[in-house]
């Protein structure tokens, strides 16, 4: 691969999503309607991650194809988990699928002759600003998942007017 064409762009991106949201759905204590929203696109993100990953093959079926079918397992697992009420079950497929692509990631930027490293030598303004766009996604994202639903909104209103 000698080119972001659009299927690794919008891998990178949705990656670079998936690494930003993260942390912040694993360090946050409450799990509550913003944790599902956030999770929600959290996992979306990370289907188009190992979609993507399979029209992504220069060299044939490589051991990052295998942690994408791994990743889409855990996925179902952790879904089907928190669903059955399995917390522990479902915080530990998706910690693990969080770090399977830091792991795949680290592997991606660290790898000199792959496109990340390459991006960053010859236009590192195109990463920078790529970084900075999708950090405001996910900063927006987390915002507009913070704000209260309407009803609460609703329902907090005559106790402020108190």
């Amino acid at each position: 691969m000698d080119t972001f064409t659009p299927v690794i762009a919008a891998h990178a991106i949705c990656a670079l999503y998936v690494l930003l949201l993260g942390p912040v759905q694993i360090l946050r204590r409450r799990r509550d309607r913003a944790h599902r929203l956030l999770g929600t696109s959290w996992v979306a993100a990370m289907v188009l991650v190992c979609a993507t990953s399979f029209a992504i093959m220069p060299d044939g079926f490589s051991w990052l194809h295998g942690l994408s079918i791994w990743t889409l397992v855990c996925l179902v697992l952790a879904i089907t988990a928190i669903r059955r009420g399995s917390v522990p079950v479902h915080r530990g497929f998706m910690v693990g699928s969080y770090l399977g692509t830091l792991a795949a990631f680290s592997f991606a930027a660290l790898v000199p002759a792959r496109l990340i490293p390459r991006l960053l030598q010859s236009d590192p303004l195109i990463a920078a600003a790529t970084v900075l766009a999708v950090g405001a996604a996910v900063a927006v994202a987390v915002l507009l998942a913070l704000r209260p639903a309407p009803a609460e909104a609703a329902a907090e209103a005559p106790a402020r007017r108190s």
